[in-house]
């Protein structure tokens, strides 16, 4: 029988980690073993997770979300190992599928999910963003992938093994370098069966950090992947099932919306073209502005495309820094 060890990292997440886990002990398939590896968390988090029965791995001091996971690992022996995040309540099919999936297919031995769209705890306007900006890009990806996000995740032990652990120098975006090694040795699926709540930021301008922190080594570990460096896509995969969170329509529109910006100044007409290619901004993933429209309305449509478009404007400001970075470190 295939066991199955479901590991949550966690620091100063006492506000989440009991539904986290309630929502693990509903679950119609068990896991064999529920570890939570508090990452030196100064509020009650590891209390809560050893009353309500999971084993707690403490860390004496902080080292990010790569080195948590690691230790769950280390400390577990399961068959599979189900990643999840302390701030994700999983729908009570969630391991069953996961495992049907891994099952189903020896050649698949990562299976990961995507959230409802509702947030777990309703924290306003900014968190819907986030919601249902997941919901939409998750969703029009399902099936075959090359990258993985571990919020939800299940993957083999043995296939973790051989591509090694997260990589602890990053506290951002260790999934896509994780993704990278990974797709080169089994099929990644994502699907909508294995599903969970999320209680994401709900403050913009942590966000915007956020993404600013995200955006600045997308470039140069696509740059390693490529080189071998981290391990890329075998033939034909680098470009088939990449997962994208944003368009790159409309992530190409607004660069250029933004580089038009200041040639305004001088010649006028420019600001009609950068307007433009605003309006192409907008228009360039008609399914998420049904889904946003469906689930909240006109008004908070309007709202949605407005916090979207500054987290493009972050997006592609950091994207373009790290350009700048490879650049340089190139050069040198």
């Amino acid at each position: 029988m295939t066991t199955v060890s479901l590991i949550v990292p966690c620091h100063n997440a006492a506000r989440t980690l009991r539904l986290c886990l309630e929502s693990v002990l509903a679950q119609t398939r068990r896991p064999d073993e529920i570890v939570v590896v508090d990452d030196a968390s100064g509020d009650d988090s590891a209390a809560i997770a050893a009353e309500l029965g999971a084993r707690v791995i403490r860390l004496p001091e902080n080292r990010g979300v790569s080195a948590a996971r690691n230790m769950g690992v280390a400390g577990t022996s399961g068959d599979v190992i189900f990643f999840l995040d302390s701030d994700v309540a999983l729908r009570p099919d969630a391991i069953e599928n996961a495992l049907a999936i891994l099952e189903a297919d020896p050649a698949c031995n990562c299976a990961w999910g995507i959230y409802e769209p509702e947030p777990l705890i309703d924290d306003g306007p900014v968190e819907w963003y986030r919601i249902l900006h997941a919901v939409n890009w998750g969703t029009r990806q399902t099936g075959e992938v090359t990258g993985v996000v571990f919020a939800l995740a299940a993957i083999g032990r043995a296939t973790f093994a051989e591509t090694g652990g997260f990589d602890e120098s990053l506290r951002d975006c260790e999934d896509i370098e994780y993704g990278h090694r990974l797709v080169r040795r089994t099929r990644i699926v994502l699907t909508d069966t294995i599903r969970g709540r999320h209680d994401d930021g709900h403050r913009l301008l942590p966000i915007l950090a956020e993404q600013w922190r995200r955006s600045l080594p997308l470039i140069p570990l696509l740059v390693a992947a490529r080189s071998g460096a981290h391990g890329s896509a075998g033939p034909g995969g680098a470009d088939r099932g990449r997962v994208h969170a944003n368009r790159p329509a409309g992530i190409l529109a607004c660069a250029l919306a933004m580089a038009l910006l200041p040639a305004g100044l001088f010649y006028p007409p420019a600001l009609l073209v950068a307007a433009a290619l605003l309006v192409v901004f907008v228009l360039a993933d008609p399914p998420l502005l049904k889904l946003v429209h469906r689930h909240r309305g006109a008004a908070f449509t309007g709202y949605f495309m407005a916090v979207h478009l500054a987290v493009h404007v972050v997006l592609v400001t950091g994207l373009a820094v790290g350009c700048l970075r490879v650049r340089f470190s190139h050069q040198w």
